[in-house]
């Protein structure tokens, strides 16, 4: 029987079945630097900490002073495929940090490749601070630890109040809903968009499949995976966006370009289908919009529903190449679930903490950019709470890059068939590329 990655049980040897074709060494019981009793460390503990965030060093500095025998240097990182490219370079010589920030989506990458050790002796108890959904993410199904998850990233929906206002535009309960308010705004304002299809950005592409119940990649108890990218999930999402596209009433523009900025700045972009941490980004690409923007809930497939996918997020790994893997651990649970920490998260790094604890309360001040929601962390905290469980795969880049190439050109050949055509081509090149690695593989 096939089993989802965010559903059932699989073991670790399933995770790493075709580990040798990606330039593993070693057997499979040497694999988890934290199976055994080599993790545990007496006497001053020196841990090395990988991570991009900002001003990490100083949250990490919080703990050295009250934790002299287990000290963290940080060391900065550049985010995304290159801190994994250079994880599983550091694995191979064997000199791999301690410790790892890791985006979630590349959880099974760096297991598969034994970077990630099994922390599960040391860190389950800490599941509770957790919504369910992000704490699957870092155990990917299994009875193993592989990180604690640091911060999220809740799908929301952003729009202009003032425009939605003034031209009678209804916020969008269902995407149903979403669709009539992009037709109406497109009528109200001609030369406006509700808001744009990017495919310079594939997470929130993977996020809105999320929601939508897709399974990207599954998995058989033997270590046998199924790529499912193109399933009736994601084809729903592809056809729908790429129906409005053809339609003309949402953009083919990508996101985080000058043309995108200057559209949310000056209001021909009515709305933003987003993150969390979206106003972070708005003070920079829409400075003259300041106070004129609100938060709500992403449209949901069927009206009652309640789910939301995400946009980025990373937790806190450790290495199986670190000597102290349940020093490594401590600092982990406590980065990550300590009010302390938590609040020199938000003040420091200024990310949006998994832990739900930390997703509301006096540390988290309104959005300076959103003085006219004062309950907004509180109404994200809801939101975060609905996360659905994601399903990443072994090679997540692969399928990223592709779904900028394909659902690039589908974007601006403003063609619906062109965006099923973008999916099959998606699905075809991360099959064929887990087959190439050694995987076993089959196709949904």
């Amino acid at each position: 029987m096939k089993m989802s990655i965010h559903r059932h049980q699989f073991s670790r040897r399933s995770i790493l079945a075709g580990a040798a074709a990606v330039g593993l060494t070693g057997t499979l019981a040497a694999c988890g630097g934290s199976d055994d009793d080599s993790g545990k460390s007496s006497g001053p503990v020196k841990l090395t900490y990988w991570s991009w965030a900002p001003n990490m060093d100083k949250v990490a500095a919080i703990w050295n002073k009250k934790n002299p025998d287990i000290t963290v240097t940080v060391s900065k990182q550049a985010a995304g495929k290159d801190i994994v490219s250079k994880l599983i370079t550091a694995k191979k010589a064997g000199n791999a940090p301690d410790l790892i920030q890791v985006e979630y989506q590349s959880l099974p990458t760096l297991v598969s490749n034994d970077v990630l050790a099994d922390i599960s002796k040391y860190a389950k108890s800490a599941k509770s601070q957790f919504a369910d959904g992000l704490w699957s993410m870092v155990t990917l199904g299994t009875d193993a630890v592989y990180a604690i998850p640091q911060d999220s990233g809740p799908l929301m929906f952003f729009y202009r109040e003032d425009l939605f206002k003034q031209h009678d535009l209804t916020v969008p309960a269902t995407w149903d809903d979403f669709a009539k308010t992009a037709r109406a705004a497109r009528k109200a304002v001609p030369n406006a968009y509700l808001t744009t299809f990017s495919s310079n950005d594939p997470g929130l592409f993977a996020g809105l499949a999320q929601q939508a119940g897709a399974k990207w990649w599954t998995v058989e108890s033997g270590g046998k995976w199924t790529v499912g990218i193109d399933d009736a999930a994601t084809k729903k999402v592809t056809d729908f966006w790429g129906g409005l596209v053809q339609e003309g009433v949402i953009d083919n523009q990508p996101m985080y370009t000058p043309a995108w900025n200057n559209a949310l700045n000056k209001g021909t972009h009515l709305a933003w289908v987003s993150a969390v941490w979206a106003p972070g980004v708005l003070v920079s690409s829409a400075p003259d919009t300041k106070g004129k923007w609100r938060m709500a809930p992403l449209p949901q497939w069927s009206a009652g529903e309640d789910v939301t996918g995400s946009w980025g997020g990373s937790s806190t790994g450790v290495s199986t190449d670190s000597k102290h893997a349940e020093a490594a651990t401590k600092f982990a649970n406590w980065l990550n679930t300590d009010p302390e920490a938590l609040a020199a998260l938000v003040k420091e790094a200024g990310i949006y903490p998994a832990a739900t604890k930390g997703q509301s309360g006096s540390v988290l001040t309104t959005p300076e950019f959103f003085p006219n929601q004062t309950d907004f962390y509180d109404t994200a905290a809801k939101i975060a709470a609905t996360t659905a469980a994601s399903a990443w795969g072994p090679n997540v880049q692969v399928a990223y890059d592709t779904f900028s190439d394909a659902f690039g050109t589908a974007a601006k050949a403003k063609k619906a068939a062109q965006f099923d055509t973008a999916l099959g081509t998606m699905q075809a090149k991360t099959f064929s590329d887990m087959k190439k690695q050694g995987f076993k593989v089959t196709e949904a």
